[in-house]
């Protein structure tokens, strides 16, 4: 019933920003406050990631085993593996943590290739389209630029290769997908979920509370969604 009142509710809205709130802004304040949102939403994710205990240290966040590989922990244990459950989760997240830091430039990117009409898309959008605009044109670049450093940390503590190995005998047993058999992109992956997430939530925090952030900008353009 509250996601209904939501939903409905977040319809007046939109259609009171379209009436008026956003129509009296110029396209140049939209665009400005929409890539202001973005870069302090981005700043914030890799500030807060990008860090020892980054991802580790963040339950919502934190990077573990693939749920399909704990059905076959039990036998990773029998086989004398099981102490490297915990160092991949150590090393996965710390391998993460090392490549959000790398994350910025990526986004940043992306903010300055923005166009007014994704501005406008963005600001009338959900309260994650910011996220999703993200999503959609960074996740290819920061695929390639996670995986490098995503491999150089696991090699050093060559467990990448143990998990490999492990994972292509479990593959076998049906109790692990094969897109998770693979442990630098599974730690690629989630890297860049986490990085999302991490967005979405700031996304949100402006959206709902733009005076908050102590920008004139912020709080006019956002603002203009209540009038």
């Amino acid at each position: 019933m509250m996601r209904f009142c939501f939903a409905f509710l977040f319809a007046l809205v939109c259609a009171s920003v379209q009436a008026g709130g956003i129509a009296a802004l110029s396209e140049q304040e939209t665009s400005a406050g929409l890539k202001t949102a973005l870069t302090k939403g981005a700043e914030f994710a890799v500030a807060h990631l990008g860090k020892p205990d980054g991802f580790l240290g963040n339950p919502k966040v934190r990077i573990v085993l693939p749920d399909s590989l704990k059905k076959g922990e039990k036998l990773m244990r029998k086989l004398g593996m099981g102490k490297y459950a915990d160092e991949l989760t150590l090393t996965m997240n710390r391998a993460a943590e090392q490549a959000v830091a790398e994350a910025k430039p990526i986004l940043i990117d992306a903010i300055k290739a923005m166009t007014v009409q994704d501005a406008h898309s963005i600001l009338t959008g959900g309260d994650d389209s910011a996220t999703q605009y993200f999503r959609r044109t960074t996740s290819d670049p920061l695929s390639q630029k996670f995986l490098p450093i995503v491999k150089r940390a696991t090699s050093k503590v060559k467990l990448a290769d143990k998990y490999n190995r492990f994972a292509g005998k479990v593959v076998k047993t049906g109790l692990i997908s094969s897109e998770d058999a693979d442990l630098d992109h599974y730690v690629t992956q989630k890297a860049m979920d986490g990085l999302f997430l991490m967005i979405a939530e700031q996304e949100r925090s402006i959206r709902q509370n733009p005076v908050g952030t102590g920008s004139s900008l912020l709080k006019k353009v956002f603002g203009a969604l209540g009038r």
